[in-house]
């Protein structure tokens, strides 16, 4: 692609441009994959995404390749472990969320059969596809993502605002911001 056509946030270095390339905002039905955005989403609360985006190889290390089972039984010392290693954000409440987190992820998944299941829902059953010209018209928050927001904190998920379940939602093609124009756009 292109970088004169492609959304211009992700111009910074080549490995934002491929995350942009070739995972923004295409759909996902994979639960491993929708557990990791909701990791590293929560993760960013308040940081840069090309921060997370450098720690992911690390996330994937040390947060059990994102198996939310695996996260489930995360004890206390388990934490304070992960806490100690700089390849992470370390912060003890977005640690603790992320083991919080993946047994709210396991109950969503027993009673919906899949997060997929439960999470395609709010869109309808497919991606909703914005055609925004330029980044000040990409919204931070919507009402879908209001609602998805308000659902996981009532099923006892953290780190889950509006704004972070919005970014969560481009970030697994739940919605396609893509500027027009942009070859990673949904046809």
């Amino acid at each position: 692609m292109g970088e004169e056509k492609r959304c211009p946030w992700c111009l910074g270095s080549a490995e934002y441009m491929a995350y942009h390339d070739r995972e923004w905002g295409r759909p996902v039905h994979d639960d491993r994959v929708f557990f990791e955005f909701l990791v590293l989403e929560g993760a960013q609360a308040g940081l840069s995404w090309s921060t997370i985006l450098a720690k992911r190889g690390n996330y994937r290390r040390l947060f059990a390749g994102f198996d939310p089972a695996k996260v489930a039984r995360f004890t206390p010392a388990k934490v304070a472990k992960l806490l100690q290693d700089p390849g992470i954000v370390r912060n003890r409440l977005k640690v603790e969320g992320t083991v919080t987190n993946a047994r709210a992820f396991l109950a969503v998944q027993e009673e919906f059969g899949s997060f997929s299941e439960y999470v395609w829902p709010f869109v309808g059953g497919r991606p909703i596809v914005n055609h925004p010209r330029t980044l000040a018209q990409v919204p931070a928050r919507t009402r879908q993502s209001d609602a998805l927001s308000k659902d996981l904190k009532g099923r006892g998920f953290t780190f889950v605002g509006s704004t972070i379940a919005y970014a969560f939602m481009q970030a697994t093609g739940l919605v396609d911001d893509h500027l027009a124009g942009c070859p990673a756009k949904a046809k």
